[in-house]
């Protein structure tokens, strides 16, 4: 089996220093060949493949186009889609072995109520089930259910047909370890060491009011590293 991945982060202008750490912690772990790629919902527009209208409960740019990840791997292989409010500290070549051919996905199955009406900077916090299940997702890009996720089939469905999954069916559903999709301010800290990989999916160290969350100071210190001169919005 292929010890290379193929990585789509999802790319929102208001949060572009996210995503330099998120690819940037990502890639200074990663003792295998990473391609990484940024999804933007603009030049997926360009290209004429992106249709959707304007979700007014769309907390990110990514929230519907992360499901183009199948379709831009050529529907081939594994491909790892994450959001860009990740900080990785851990080596993703750790994910490959969880690789199941009789799945078209695997994720972190959250049972994840959020606490607050509000996200970030100030969006709506929408509760749904399998919410943050989308969020990080493996997927096998060769399996038959994954290929339904066609340009067609992403403009036209329903957000809750996308990100519940209801494209494959549950048995078809992997599941990997939390520790690759650590909520922060809803997990427990693990009793020794730390996450693999940690989702500020409230809200992050880059926001004003977001700096003393936990690992802040581990984002903080990679955003000095990859851009020395940002500051929180």
């Amino acid at each position: 089996m292929d010890h290379s991945l193929n990585i789509y982060i999802g790319w929102d202008s208001r949060e572009p220093i996210a995503y330099k750490v998120a690819e940037h912690s990502l890639r200074e772990h990663a003792s295998v060949p990473v391609e990484i790629t940024p999804i933007k919902l603009d030049d997926l527009i360009a290209r004429g493949v992106y249709s959707r209208d304007v979700d007014p409960l769309a907390s990110t740019e990514f929230t519907y186009s992360r499901f183009f990840t199948p379709w831009l791997a050529g529907f081939t292989g594994w491909a790892l889609f994450c959001d860009c409010d990740f900080l990785f500290l851990a080596d993703v070549a750790g994910l490959l072995s969880y690789r199941d051919e009789s799945k078209a996905v695997m994720c972190v199955k959250h049972d994840y109520t959020p606490k607050s009406t509000t996200k970030m900077d100030g969006k709506v916090q929408t509760a749904y089930p399998r919410k943050n299940w989308s969020s990080f997702m493996l997927f096998n890009c060769d399996h038959p259910s994954t290929k339904t996720l066609t340009p067609d089939v992403i403009n036209r469905e329903s957000g809750a047909y996308l990100h519940r999954m209801q494209w494959a069916r549950d048995e078809e559903i992997g599941e990997i370890p939390v520790a690759w999709n650590w909520l922060e301010g809803w997990n427990e800290k693990p009793q020794s060491g730390t996450p693999n990989a940690i989702h500020f999916t409230n809200g992050g160290p880059w926001f004003k009011d977001w700096q003393n969350v936990d690992y802040a100071d581990l984002w903080r210190a990679e955003a000095d590293r990859v851009d020395p001169a940002w500051k929180p919005a």
